[in-house]
């Protein structure tokens, strides 16, 4: 079943209230998807070469400090690093290739959840309403959003299976629907060089969208190619850098629909979850298209 939003501030004065704004959004939509929630933010980049790494353990205890400062030798520049309940986010003068070797190589125990420049990635498990609460969701800031409720179906209930997924630097897709072809495209995706994490579509659906920009495709081209080579039945949010997209399969069978104001663009599952924006009665709003992409901001780069 699941559910899906996203807000993308048009208005530059919206940008410190977009996790006041996406919550709410978010945990409208719970029933949709009791079993665990997360949210991508777009904010503060890291800039001058240097890259921000989300990264993920289940220990309470964690010694996050500890990791910043090793973190900050390896730089050789300070790093600045927020604790949001099991994630941190920390932002370090490495470029983010770089950064993900240091991880993988110093500290396995830890899993990326997301690297860029902007993105920060924000899952697990439990209730929306109690994700959105343990991590101080509605005190974020931020140009744009994706978010994701989230019934487990076809992969277990845990951290690493929640959603969103992000398989590329500062990309991440979530979805509602089903993809028939995931596994056969994964192994396809692997010997291209893509990285997967879990066993879940979604993550597949990512990865393919990861190496198309890659391979040189705009997000509109790597979209709009997803549409012959993803089978199945789904509604995509896709967010990069400087915007995000949406996509209905061409049998549209997910529901989805799009309002947009002039300070703001949202996404959700149903409009439940978008009609307590501000100005939400005054937007125009419709159902997207099967097939067309809808994209909104900058293109990827």
């Amino acid at each position: 079943m699941c559910g899906i939003v996203g807000l993308y501030a048009k208005n530059p004065e919206l940008r410190p209230r977009i996790g006041e704004l996406v919550s709410p959004m978010l945990v409208e939509l719970g029933d949709r998807g009791p079993d665990s929630a997360g949210i991508a933010f777009y904010r503060r980049p890291a800039g001058r070469g240097g890259s921000k790494i989300t990264v993920h353990h289940e220990d309470p205890g964690y010694d996050w400090a500890a990791l910043r400062d090793a973190l900050a030798r390896e730089s050789g520049a300070e790093v600045d690093m927020e604790v949001r309940a099991s994630h941190a986010t920390l932002a370090c003068a490495l470029p983010p290739e770089r950064a993900e070797r240091w991880f993988a190589g110093e500290h396995p125990e830890l899993r990326v959840m997301s690297s860029g420049d902007t993105i920060e990635l924000y899952k697990e498990k439990g209730l929306p309403k109690d994700v959105v609460e343990r991590f101080g969701f509605r005190e974020i800031d931020g140009s744009h959003a994706l978010g994701h409720t989230r019934m487990a179906t076809e992969s277990a209930v845990t951290t690493e299976h929640s959603h969103p997924f992000s398989t590329g630097l500062d990309l991440c897709l979530v979805h509602n629907g089903s993809l028939s072809n995931h596994n056969r495209l994964r192994e396809k995706l692997r010997r291209r060089g893509i990285a997967f994490q879990t066993d879940n579509d979604t993550e597949v659906a990512a990865g393919y969208l990861t190496w198309r920009l890659h391979e040189g495709d705009s997000l509109d081209e790597a979209l709009e190619a997803s549409i012959d080579d993803l089978d199945g039945f789904y509604t995509f949010a896709v967010a990069t850098r400087d915007g995000f997209a949406v996509l209905r399969d061409p049998i549209a069978c997910k529901p989805a629909v799009l309002a947009e104001t002039g300070d703001w663009v949202a996404m959700a599952s149903e409009f439940r979850a978008i009609a307590p924006l501000p100005g939400a009665d005054r937007a125009e709003i419709w159902e997207p298209t099967p097939g067309r992409v809808y994209h909104w901001g900058g293109a990827p780069s």
